[in-house]
């Protein structure tokens, strides 16, 4: 799998744009959060501040261990703001990583997806391990 080919390509070209990745602002509730993770079949939401810079992720899996960890009741952590159920130190990528590297740190985490962030924070896509393995193969 590992051919000069595949070494060559990069995060940018596989990761999904904004617009099919579910991004939330800090501030929206929580309850609307899980809703745009619905809406977008993705288990992940990207929290963002107001300049576009993430500052956390939400993940189907931490939502159940949130719940699990958690004594008070669902309705009420619905009615929270996104950034308080967040992972406000998400593993990222830049999209001039190559995607090898990111899927190893896939591998090694055992995530599913990646935000993508350049250099000074800001969000810019989402790298996600099916399309990723998929280019890899179609290489």
């Amino acid at each position: 799998m590992s051919t000069q080919k595949n070494e060559n390509i990069l995060v940018r070209e596989v990761m999904l744009e904004l617009g099919r990745v579910p991004v939330v602002p800090e501030r929206m509730l929580f309850k609307e959060a899980l809703e745009e993770m619905g809406r977008k079949k993705l288990g992940i939401a990207c929290v963002i501040d107001s300049q576009n810079h993430l500052s956390g992720i939400i993940t189907d899996g931490d939502i159940r261990r949130k719940l699990l960890k958690v004594q008070k009741p669902f309705s009420a952590l619905l009615v929270d703001d996104a950034i308080d159920h967040s992972i406000k130190t998400p593993m990222v990528v830049s999209p001039s990583d190559t995607l090898l590297s990111a899927i190893r740190k896939m591998d090694e985490k055992q995530v599913w997806d990646l935000p993508v962030v350049q250099t000074d924070g800001t969000l810019v896509g989402l790298l996600h391990l099916h399309p990723a393995i998929k280019k890899l193969l179609q290489s």
